[in-house]
């Protein structure tokens, strides 16, 4: 959400950057020009105000002077202003709601460093803030190498062979969803335990139990609403409705909403394994095929709330929080710097993780991590007082990334450590969730 301040004050500025963001035909003028309307009606509002307030001590004076003709003339002339008020109150609130409503659908600015493009295939490969693909490369896991044609996830002998099921799945809800069973349903699990763990443990965050289905306001916040309605399962609630969170960064994000917070509270990170829920409206045709883009999955989420300072170092620290899930369990990948025609809505910079799949021979994304700056917390009115300042309470920045996307993650287990026989070799680091398991499947 923009401030229509900010606009009028930079009206080259805001143009030359929303001319960037694909599909936007929204300029300064036309913003401002709603302003305009909305400020001439608190005006004449204004006015009126101050004719009644003059006219009513005249009326007091023409009393105590005893002229009541005076006195009837002037409380007509008040009548009639008290007319025009509740009018001019309720043209001022239809002015506000239609700017309120040309604001809250445009994009955020990005950075001016984020390449511009039209879609994913001007994305750019990124290797670090002074990184290169040499160094970059040491941190990551190789492609591996098959002595037989790698398979699909669905393929896989441990998953095709009943642990993965999307008939049963297809007659229990429809198609885009899948049931998990036995050693499968476990290494899944196993995965979530796994990055929750390092994240709470070595990276810092604290672990949250959010509630799944949420308010509209929530939704608002952090910009899923009103834009992206059609990809959000709802379900009646009292008079209103709730929906289930297509991401928990819709509860984390907003544990912060309407509160000003201390600085010596941030960054504040939080972190979430949970269900989400995607009606994945627009995406017919697309990844029809095993797990990859299913109406329920889990993810374990990232969110940052920070001071405005520390917001781009906090970004590129949340991309290495990220890096770390794929390291640990030796999955080759890169990151991309999302162009200007892929970034998402709410973002003003994205690095997408994308994990290799030897079964599809191409790269996934698995991870999005994004700046937003403050264009949520303007939504949601979340602020902090900076430590030691009579200033006015700032917005907080806000940041979020997946940590990773759980199905996903056993797509990328399932190919990658895929045997000739069928079977699964289980990496290291997940053997404890695994009961000291080696390996899954295979006859």
């Amino acid at each position: 959400m923009f401030d229509i301040k900010w606009i009028r004050a930079n009206a080259e500025a805001f143009d030359a950057a929303i001319s960037r963001r694909k599909g936007v035909s929204v300029r300064s003028s036309d913003l401002l020009a709603i302003d305009d309307r909305r400020r001439e009606i608190i005006a004449s509002l204004n006015e009126v105000q101050e004719k009644r307030n003059a006219l009513s001590k005249q009326i007091g004076q023409a009393k105590a002077q005893k002229d009541e003709a005076k006195a009837a003339e002037l409380m007509a002339e008040v009548a009639a202003l008290k007319e025009f008020i509740p009018q001019g109150e309720a043209d001022e609130r239809a002015v506000e709601l239609e700017l309120r409503n040309a604001l809250s659908v445009l994009p955020n600015l990005a950075f001016e460093d984020v390449p511009d493009g039209v879609d994913e295939t001007d994305n750019v490969e990124y290797f670090g803030p002074n990184g290169s693909p040499a160094t970059a490369a040491k941190a990551r896991a190789p492609k591996p190498s098959f002595a037989f044609a790698p398979k699909e996830h669905y393929e896989v002998g441990v998953a095709a062979n009943g642990d993965m099921d999307f008939e049963l799945a297809a007659k229990l809800s429809g198609s885009r969803f899948v049931v998990l069973k036995g050693q499968v349903a476990r290494l899944e699990r196993a995965l979530g335990q796994f990055m929750l763990d390092l994240h709470t443990t070595e990276h810092g965050y604290t672990e949250v139990q959010p509630p799944l289905l949420v308010k509209d306001d929530a939704l608002y916040g952090t910009n899923q609403l009103p834009k992206f309605e059609e990809d959000l399962f709802f379900t009646p609630h009292g008079d209103g409705r709730l929906a289930l969170i297509p991401t928990a960064e819709v509860p984390l994000t907003n544990l912060v909403r309407e509160s000003i917070l201390g600085e010596e509270v941030l960054p504040m990170r939080l972190t979430a394994l949970t269900p989400c829920f995607r009606s994945e409206a627009g995406s017919a045709g697309r990844d029809t095929r095993g797990m990859l883009r299913q109406h329920q999955f889990n993810k374990v989420e990232m969110v940052s709330i920070t001071t405005p300072e520390t917001s781009v170092d906090e970004h590129e620290r949340m991309l290495t929080c990220a890096e770390a899930v794929l390291q640990k369990l030796g999955l080759h990948y890169r990151v991309m710097t999302l162009c200007t025609g892929d970034l998402g809505f709410g973002a003003k910079k994205t690095y997408d993780l994308e994990v290799w799949l030897p079964g599809q021979d191409t790269y996934r994304e698995i991870s999005s991590v994004s700046v937003c700056g403050d264009f949520q917390a303007r939504r949601m009115d979340a602020r902090y007082r900076p430590a030691g300042e009579k200033q006015a309470p700032r917005f907080v920045h806000t940041l979020n990334g997946s940590g990773t996307a759980v199905g996903r993650c056993l797509i990328a287990v399932l190919e990658n450590y895929q045997q000739e026989d069928g079977s699964v070799l289980v990496p290291e680091v997940l053997q404890p969730y695994m009961g000291g398991l080696t390996s899954i499947g295979g006859r």
